[in-house]
């Protein structure tokens, strides 16, 4: 198993901050943000780092102080115009890459305080696993990308619906078999590249996809006024 941190975008909510600044490097409780994910994952798997051209120098300047393997993924990319998307790097990097094994799969921005190695016991190492988590309110659920469920499967994702059915809410957690990485390349090849929730959907519907709930923190940190509130 490798990791994918998707770290390219360009924190355009999050400006000023982000103009001469990788949103994935500003500080956060502590450390850069991305620390709270690289440091969660197990010994022994990979991790690569998704990031753009315009911040790869501080990129670089940071996996110097990191332990264990960190590949910085560039893409040729110097403003948020001409990235490839979420879903783009992703189907970029497997085929870059040639990764042929299962792939945990985060967006940088994500704060979450779950197990990694509990995430990984739970995934039955066949099918898509995205951690679920209940924002315990509808109203704040208009934000995200909204899941029902079956059980343990994950049946339905309405992305921002005005009116949500549930509270419960995917994240940028993943867990994605190999043998799906021929529907990531299907989905590209729709022009539908950037939103992770879109991409979901897609696969629910050609493919049975399950969930992890969990109860620990979570935080999307997609705003400036989020950071500044919770950090």
């Amino acid at each position: 198993m490798k990791c994918l941190i998707l770290a390219s975008g360009f924190g355009t909510r999050m400006h000023p901050l982000t103009l001469n600044h990788a949103k994935a490097l500003l500080p956060y409780k502590g450390k850069p943000m991305i620390n709270h994910i690289v440091d969660k994952i197990p010994p022994g798997i990979e991790i690569l780092v998704n990031v753009n051209k315009k911040f790869e120098a501080d990129f670089y300047q940071w996996r110097k102080l990191q332990v264990g393997e960190i590949t910085i993924c560039v893409e040729e990319v110097y403003s948020d115009e001409g990235k490839l998307g979420a879903i783009g790097s992703l189907a970029h990097w497997i085929k870059e890459k040639n990764i042929d094994e299962d792939l945990l799969l985060f967006g940088s921005d994500n704060y979450f305080e779950f197990d990694v190695s509990r995430f990984i016991g739970a995934y039955n190492g066949n099918n898509m696993l995205i951690a679920v988590y209940d924002v315990g309110d509808l109203s704040k659920a208009t934000r995200y990308g909204v899941v029902m469920l079956q059980g343990s499967r994950v049946i339905e994702l309405e992305e921002k619906p005005a009116y949500p059915k549930s509270s419960l809410v995917s994240t940028a957690c993943w867990i994605i078999p190999s043998r799906v990485f021929p529907f990531v390349t299907e989905f590209c090849l729709e022009s539908k590249r950037d939103n992770l929730g879109n991409f979901i959907t897609y696969l629910t519907e050609r493919d049975q996809v399950f969930a992890f709930p969990f109860k620990e923190t979570w935080i999307d940190i997609g705003n400036l006024e989020l950071y500044n509130s919770t950090k």
